[in-house]
């Protein structure tokens, strides 16, 4: 007598924003991702404008997401327009200890932290 077969829930589909708030959750303090390395960790290569649109909704999610940590591919704090005020963002890597000089991280390649690397 066969095994009667039984039912499958299918697993719930994949939000892409959450995936990225759960990456940039484990960034650590003191270090920066970009949106691109984000976008590639998670199998969407070509993805970088849409991990920053995730980005932007950041601000609301709960748990907290530290936003702040992710720039663009040459260190520049180009989500810095989409804080309460205009230096919320560079404050918020001052006081993780990053340096931010004319709006770009100094030492980025030293505090580049890649996803692709780190969770692999």
């Amino acid at each position: 007598m066969k095994p009667k077969p039984t039912a499958v829930t299918p697993p719930e589909p994949r939000n892409f924003f959450q995936d990225v708030h759960e990456v940039v959750r484990l960034v650590p303090a003191g270090r920066v991702t970009t949106y691109g390395a984000i976008a590639h960790y998670l199998g969407a290569r070509h993805g970088a404008r849409t991990v920053g649109y995730a980005m932007m909704a950041a601000h609301t999610a709960a748990p907290y997401v530290p936003a702040h940590r992710v720039l663009n591919r040459l260190g520049h704090l180009t989500g810095r327009l989409h804080y309460a005020t205009p230096f919320a963002m560079q404050e918020a890597l001052e006081a993780e200890g990053i340096q931010v000089v004319e709006d770009r991280v100094g030492d980025f390649g030293k505090l580049f932290w890649d996803p692709g690397v780190e969770l692999a």
